[in-house]
């Protein structure tokens, strides 16, 4: 099997070399390069023909933004940003994401425990293979002006509140964050409730709810525990913590858990869409989308077989077909849709 080739792009030499050190003990790797600034690491493409890039943020020169745009635009290429988990590296690494990274990582820090380095190193490992697995569904993105405009919102359901009767749970990993607002951006206002469980730090899920909400007609907001689901919201799981939800009496009410991991995550889909099988509402409705690994899908099978309609992204359209694709393969999925059919299939089950 090739390596995969790496090109580390960050000003500080401690880091390169670090991750220099991780990838070099691991055969499924080459590190090609180790490029300061972007117009080195400009140079460093066209020579070395990375696989993957990691890239920083800050740097001189140029910023990681600015050079993301650029790669994307006229040379795209599977890109791990690499940043300190500030407010404002949280927000860059949005729109880093946003302009088509394909993951994030918080940067090792200097004098770390031996533990915390060996997961950091399994963790870059992994999400570099995922990366490198996706390179050729990486597309040149269009100049602003010959974007399409966003999708109109969907048109208003005309039921009635029926508070406690239909919910909506959604489970999200890799590619998640874009995927979850083309989903949830089209969304009509008198939408039943919806519950979200995105892999996601904890200084980013409140910032992802509040992009996503500036972009849509519902309510995008991050789940506090004890706060009750109410029509036309979506409450998006804090990062780093379970989100389950709990029937009190009529209502169903959000309950936000700092429990152990299951299938190494918090928050893990196959939490919160078991707590949704056991709340016995009437309209029960599972979603799938982009993500690595199988996360969900268990529990996915189980709501099916107690009568909910469940819906996983397609192949075609997730940048990741982990978690979905397991889902798939257990049988867990009555539809299987491409990303830009499911909110219109929500919207149609719900008429129904």
């Amino acid at each position: 099997m090739e390596r995969i080739k790496v090109l580390i792009i960050d000003d500080s030499t401690l880091i390169c070399h670090v991750i220099t050190e991780v990838l070099s003990a691991d055969s499924a790797f080459e590190v090609v390069g180790a490029a300061h600034d972007p117009y080195e690491a400009r140079a460093m493409i066209k020579e070395l023909k990375p696989d993957v890039l990691t890239l920083d943020i800050e740097m001189p020169k140029m910023d990681g933004i600015t050079f993301l745009r650029n790669l994307m635009r006229l040379h795209p290429l599977p890109v791990i940003m690499l940043s300190t988990f500030t407010a404002k590296g949280t927000d860059e690494t949005l729109t880093a994401l946003a302009i088509g990274a394909i993951d994030y990582m918080p940067k090792p820090r200097s004098g770390a425990q031996d533990m915390a380095m060996s997961d950091f190193a399994e963790e870059l490992k992994g999400k570099l293979k995922a990366a490198a697995s996706v390179k050729n569904k990486i597309v040149m993105s269009l100049p602003p002006a010959s974007r399409q405009h966003s999708s109109p919102v969907l048109k208003p359901l005309n039921l009635e509140n029926n508070i406690g009767q239909s919910v909506i749970a959604i489970g999200a990993s890799t590619g998640g964050t874009e995927a979850l607002q083309e989903i949830l951006s089209v969304l009509p206002k008198d939408i039943p409730p919806i519950v979200i469980a995105q892999h996601i730090s904890a200084s980013f899920s409140a910032r992802l709810a509040k992009r996503i909400d500036l972009k849509s007609v519902i309510s995008v907001v991050e789940a506090t525990d004890g706060l009750a689901l109410e029509q036309g919201v979506a409450y998006f799981a804090p990062g780093g913590r379970h989100l389950k939800i709990e029937r009190h009496g009529t209502r169903l009410i959000c309950r936000v858990e700092d429990s152990a991991l299951v299938n190494r995550h918090k928050p893990s889909v196959d939490v919160l869409f078991d707590s949704l099988n056991a709340v016995n509402v009437e309209v029960a409705i599972a979603v799938l989308l982009t993500g690595m690994g199988s996360d969900g899908a268990e529990a996915m099978l189980r709501l099916k077989k107690e009568g909910a309609y469940t819906i996983a992204q397609n192949e075609e359209s997730s940048l990741i077909w982990g978690m979905p694709g397991s889902a798939v393969k257990l049988g867990a999925a009555v539809d299987i849709l491409p990303l830009d059919k499911v909110s219109q299939a929500l919207v149609k089950k719900l008429k129904t």
